[in-house]
């Protein structure tokens, strides 16, 4: 899907210009793996800029970055990094208008995945975590009392191992499913817990959850 979609994305930015630079190598699975490889190995190894990664200073020096892929390659694939294809898009102005429409199908096959490779402990939990997000979007979260204050919310269920296994992104409008009996908290909770049910797992919640939603 990555692979499919960031050449897609690709080629309509070439389609668009009319006189551009020479099309670079479109990116291969391997690349795709690769890429992956070092996003993840950039979670452990937090610095200023991309590029210091690949830097040859003595206090940054780091080969496995330009040995795995070079700097300039990685930023191409960064820059157009896709999951789903732009012609696709509805109205935005629209009621109905999904404002997750681009991540959907790959949020929806990570949390099929998490199903189908693990069988969760007894004890689970459901908590809230802010994913660092400085980007324009309308849900963007803002939590004073939180390290990262500006964020996507993002509701996970996990077990006492630690394992995520379901997750739902937070968003604005979720707060028309709320109504007199059913509040927007109690409906998230109700809406992860849908694959566990009558399985005869614990569950636990802060005490940031309401009174309905623990019930």
């Amino acid at each position: 899907l990555l692979v499919e979609e960031t050449y897609r994305y690709y080629h309509q930015y070439l389609d668009r210009l009319e006189d551009g630079p020479s099309p670079r190598p479109d990116v291969t699975e391997s690349e795709m793996f690769l890429f992956l490889g070092i996003i993840i190995q950039m979670g452990h190894d937090i610095r200023d800029t991309l590029k210091d990664y690949w830097s040859t200073a003595e206090q940054f020096a780091t080969p496995f970055y330009s040995n795995t892929m070079k700097r300039d390659r990685f930023l191409h694939i960064l820059h157009f990094l896709h999951f789903a294809d732009n012609s696709t898009d509805s109205d935005r102005n629209a009621d109905s208008y999904d404002r997750l429409w681009k991540i959907w199908t790959i949020f929806d096959t990570l949390n099929d995945a998490y199903q189908k490779y693990y069988n969760p402990s007894e004890h689970l939990a459901i908590d809230e975590i802010i994913v660092k997000f400085k980007g324009r979007v309308v849900f963007r979260q803002y939590t004073p009392k939180k390290h990262k204050r500006f964020g996507i919310k993002i509701f996970k269920i996990c077990d006492a191992n630690g394992y995520t296994y379901d997750m739902k992104v937070y968003l604005e409008k979720d707060r028309k499913r709320a109504s007199q009996d059913v509040t927007v908290t109690h409906a998230t909770v109700r809406d992860l817990c849908r694959r566990i049910e009558g399985v005869g797992h614990k569950l636990y919640m802060d005490k940031g959850c309401d009174q309905k939603s623990c019930k």
